[in-house]
Formats: C-alpha cells, structure tokens, sequence
C-alpha cells in the first residue's frame, strides 16, 4: 500500500508540475482535456454561473460575475499548492522516511505538517527528516516551493497588464460606438461623410484582435475578466467589430470594403478559437439581433456616409451569409460567460441614417467609469 501510495503521489505531484508550467510557461493553446485546472474551472464557473443565472440582469449580477476571474487565480495557486504538499507528504508517508520530533511515531499527519512547512520554506525545525530519503525529498520540495512561488508571482502580473491593455482598447470604443456600443453609432460617430477615419479605425481593430486572440488563447483565464464599465466587455467589442465589417463587406461596393474583409478575417478567426478553447458548441437558433427594417436603416446609414452601397437585396443577403460564419461562436461564448451581445442599431437611435456631427466633446463620469451621453 506504501508502495503504491508513494507511485500516486509522484503522478500527482509531476500533474501539478506539468500544468503549472503549461498555464504559466507554455505561450501556446493547450489542447488535453484532462486536466487538473481544466476540471477546477469548470467545477467552479459551472457552481458560479448557476448562481448568477439565477439573478436579476443588472449592476448587482455584474459585479458578482466580476469577482470570479480575480478570485480563480489565488484559489487556483492554493489548488496547486495544497496538491504539492499533500504529494510530497503522501510520498514521505509512501517510502517510510523517518522523522525526529515530538511523536514517536509519525503519522500522514506528521508528514503533512513537514511537507508544508518545507513547501514554504519556514524552517521552524521542530520535525526534521532523518535519513537520506527524507533529507533529499525535503530538499527537493523547498526547491520546488521556492519556484513555483515565484514563478506564481510573476505570472498574475502578466495577466493583469493583459486584461488591462485590452480593456484600455474597449474604453475607447464607447465614444465611437457608444454604450453599449453598436454598428449604428458607429457608423454615425466614425464616418462623418468619409470613409478614411472608418478604415484606420479598422486597421486599428484588427491588431486588437489579434493581440485578444493570442492572449485568450495563452491565458484562457483571461475570458472570464470583465469590464469595469457598464454596458461594455470584451465580447460585445468583438461582435460589434465584426458586425460593422461584415456590413461593410456586403454593403460597400469599394473601401473600406478591402480593410473590412481583413479585421473581418482576423475577428472572426479570434472568436472561433477562443470558443474551442472552452469547447463550446455554436448555437444556431438564436433570436435575430437584425431585423428586416434595421438592416434597410443601417445601408441608409452607409450609404450617407459616403460610401457606394451595392443594392439593398444583393447587399442583405450577403450580409446574413457573412452573418452565418461567426453570430453562431459569439453567441456561445455570450451565452457561457454570461455577457449580452450588442444590438446591431442602439434604443432611441434616430430613424433617419445619416453621418454625424462631432463627436461630443466631454464624455459624464461617474464612480463606475466613462459613459458617453451622446
């Protein structure tokens, strides 16, 4: 039994060692489906989900949503700690190393106190190992503790700076689509009778894209981060991104068609990624976000910007083609992490399409961040 205890505790403690190193090492998508962290998120997000469907839409379910992603990494180093400690002990328990203190025998208890404080390199020496097995375990283990501790420390760092740089990015969307945002605003705040200042707005989103899609990809912890700013997360963005480039694809006939078609390219694939890294199924039936009637006022918009829209019919239905591609990814991941998708035409938008005058020059503040009244 010995034996095959101590063979337990060596996979147990090379597992934790593994997946530490691919959570915080590995700058690379991680495709095994058993794993230890793997099964901790979904135990954790499943039990904290549940909890929050279950509550009223508003500030008070977004800010319960928003203390998981923070609360999932210290409760995930104590996951990864404890099972550390417990594999060490469980392995001097395993080969019988012999310890010098107050009890005359020691027991799995005994062994887990050593294991811990050798862990954490506290040193109290009020237990000591006595032998070869026991010394070189213990100094294994506070070689390990020391590492992984530090390694620890510098991966929450790396995460937050990631988190913020996306956000910082997503701020800036809310005077250019507004909040929530959408392509309506957009087209109305961003154009503005040409289509020079809509195209590098692209040009700009398609590097954020791209930074989304490779950090969620290398730190799938990150999903589950939100906003700090009403009516705002980083799925929204992405869909609304991708709904004006899709509206711009099937609807202009020249640019900023071409610059469309690539942020178009790089949202999309970013989206289907991020889905499959939490194996999320598409869904197909879901309510239309577009109806007929928007999408007519939505070509108006276009075409008052300034740019040669191809005819209504043709233009609708490559729109619901384009549509088809990505609404299916967006609402899955919406539906998992709980985050609205944004509408396609903003409540109280004006019923006529039509380029905007500047933009509003001071956004209101409050407590929670920027809104813009515009």
């Amino acid at each position: 039994m010995r034996l095959i205890g101590a063979a337990a505790a060596v996979a147990l403690i090379v597992v934790v060692l593994w997946e530490a190193f691919e959570a915080i090492v590995l700058p690379r998508r991680v495709n095994s489906r058993w794993r230890l962290t793997v099964a901790f998120y979904r135990s954790t997000w499943t039990a904290w989900s549940g909890i929050a469907r279950l509550m009223r839409s508003g500030p008070r379910r977004e800010s319960y949503l928003g203390i998981y992603g923070p609360l999932s990494l210290p409760l995930l180093l104590v996951l990864w700690a404890g099972s550390l400690i417990f594999g060490f002990g469980a392995l001097n328990w395993g080969l019988g190393s012999r310890m010098v203190g107050p009890d005359a025998s020691p027991t799995m208890g005994t062994y887990l106190y050593v294991s811990g404080t050798t862990f954490f390199t506290l040193g109290l020496g009020d237990v000591t190992p006595r032998g070869t097995v026991g010394r070189a375990l213990t100094v294994v283990e506070a070689g390990v503790g020391f590492g992984f501790l530090a390694m620890v420390i510098g991966y929450f760092p790396v995460l937050y700076q990631a988190s913020s740089r996306r956000e910082t990015t997503i701020t800036l969307l809310d005077p250019r689509a507004g909040s929530p945002p959408s392509v309506g605003e957009l087209l109305r705040r961003h154009t503005g009778g040409s289509t020079l200042r809509l195209e590098e707005f692209l040009r700009d989103w398609e590097r954020w894209t791209a930074e989304l899609m490779e950090s969620h990809l290398s730190y799938p912890t990150l999903a589950y981060f939100r906003s700090q700013h009403d009516n705002q997360s980083w799925v929204a963005a992405l869909t609304t991104i991708l709904d004006a480039s899709a509206l711009l694809i099937a609807g202009s006939e020249r640019e900023p068609g071409r610059q469309a078609r690539m942020t178009f390219a790089m949202a999309r694939h970013a989206v289907i990624d991020v889905a499959r890294v939490f194996r999320l199924r598409p869904i197909l039936t879901t309510p239309d976000r577009l109806s007929p009637a928007d999408g007519e006022r939505l070509f108006g918009i276009l075409a008052a910007s300034g740019c040669a829209v191809a005819s209504p019919e043709e233009a609708a239905g490559r729109l619901a083609d384009l549509r088809r591609t990505y609404e299916p990814h967006v609402a899955a991941l919406a539906n998992f992490l709980l985050m609205p998708l944004p509408p396609w035409i903003a409540p109280g938008a004006p019923a006529q399409g039509g380029p905007a005058g500047p933009l509003p020059a001071r956004p209101t503040l409050d407590t929670r961040g920027m809104h813009n009244e515009g």
